[in-house]
């Protein structure tokens, strides 16, 4: 049992550690709008996160301009259960203050950061779009 809750604190330890916040001093707020950007793992998946976390992200997040309050970037390193493979290669967030605001700066650019995913990965993302609930 001591064995089980320290590699769960490790892993914890580990992604948290992992995330990266482009945008100093924003603080994220219940309410906020969420967009949440999944890169499953599966067998011939590849993913650069160099190029992810230096040209696609900070070209996201000039395109969204001042509207964009937040982003951070998860690498997977570990699943939840010993020696199974990690779910997703990479996770990507961005935040916003209302959902039309997020909708205003997605819609005219969505065709130009659709058209770099190939630069930095053959996954097909999964996106989700939610509301912040809770903030520690």
């Amino acid at each position: 049992m001591k064995t089980k809750i320290s590699f769960l604190l490790v892993v914890m330890g580990v992604l948290i550690g992992c995330q990266q916040n482009n945008l100093t001093g924003t603080k994220i707020k219940k309410g906020m709008i969420k967009v949440t950007i999944l890169y499953p793992n599966a067998e011939g998946k590849t993913f650069d996160m160099d190029y992810y976390s230096t040209k696609h992200m900070p070209m996201a997040a000039s395109l969204f301009g001042d509207s964009l309050k937040a982003m951070s970037i998860d690498k997977g390193l570990a699943s939840g259960t010993p020696n199974a493979p990690i779910p997703y290669l990479a996770i990507g967030y961005f935040y916003f203050e209302t959902l039309s605001s997020f909708q205003h700066s997605m819609g005219p650019n969505s065709a130009k950061l659709r058209a770099d995913v190939p630069n930095y990965t053959n996954i097909q993302p999964v996106i989700q779009v939610s509301e912040v609930q809770q903030v520690e």
